[in-house]
C-alpha cells in the first residue's frame, strides 16, 4: 500500500473512490478504510504543500528550469530575512513561503526552563509553523526566460500586486532584500 510521512510526521494512505462518472479518484488519508492503492498510478506524483497536506496530483510538464529555481532560493536565503522558507513551482511559477513566526519568536516563552532541549523545541516548531504565500516569480516569456515578479497584498481588495518584469535574476537581487522587513509592505 502507498503510505507517505509528511514533514509533521503524519503517516497517510493513499485510497481509491470513483467519481459520479465512474472515473478513479485519489485522496490521502491518515485512516486505513476503504480501497487503499498499492501503486501510485502512472503519471501522478505524490505532493506535499508547505504546510504539510498531502495530495497526489498529476505530474506537469516542467516549465521552470533547476537552475532557476536555485536562484531564486539561493536569493531568498542570502539576501532576505527568512531563516526558514520554502520554495513551491507550480507551472510557470515559483511562489515563496513565509513562516507565521520565526524560530527565535517560537522559542521565546520557553527560555529558562531548562526541561525543554533546543532539539525539541526546533522539533515542534518545524511541525507546528503554518507557511503563507509572500512573493512569487512568474514566467512570462518563455523564449527570453524573462518574469513577472508579485507581492502578495494583504490589503484585502486584491491578493497579489505586480511589482516589475525582466530578468530572474536582477529581479531577486531588487526584491528579495525586502522579504521579511518592513519595506516588503512599501514594494508597489
Amino acid at each position: 500500500m502507498v503510505t507517505y510521512i509528511n514533514r509533521s510526521g503524519d503517516t497517510y494512505y493513499l485510497h481509491q473512490g470513483k467519481t459520479k462518472t465512474g472515473k478513479p479518484r485519489y485522496s490521502f488519508s491518515q485512516k486505513e478504510y476503504g480501497t487503499l492503492v498499492e501503486t501510485i498510478p502512472d503519471g501522478y506524483e505524490i505532493y506535499e504543500n508547505p504546510n504539510a497536506r498531502v495530495y497526489l496530483r498529476k505530474v506537469s510538464p516542467k516549465i521552470i528550469t533547476d537552475e532557476e529555481i536555485l536562484i531564486v532560493k539561493n536569493s531568498v536565503s542570502a539576501l532576505s530575512k527568512f531563516e526558514d522558507f520554502k520554495i513551491v513551482v507550480k507551472r510557470n511559477q515559483i511562489t515563496i513561503y513565509a513562516p507565521d513566526r520565526d524560530f527565535e519568536t517560537f522559542i521565546e516563552p520557553f527560555k529558562g526552563y531548562a526541561t525543554v532541549s533546543y532539539s525539541k523545541m526546533k522539533e515542534v516548531y518545524e511541525k507546528s509553523v503554518y507557511y503563507s504565500e509572500e512573493m512569487r516569480f512568474v514566467l512570462v516569456d518563455k523564449k527570453n526566460r524573462e518574469f513577472r515578479v508579485d507581492r502578495m497584498c494583504y490589503s484585502g481588495e486584491i491578493d497579489w500586486l505586480e511589482l516589475d518584469f525582466g530578468d530572474l535574476t536582477e529581479l531577486v537581487k531588487k526584491y528579495c532584500p525586502h522579504l521579511g522587513r518592513e519595506s516588503f509592505y512599501e514594494l508597489m
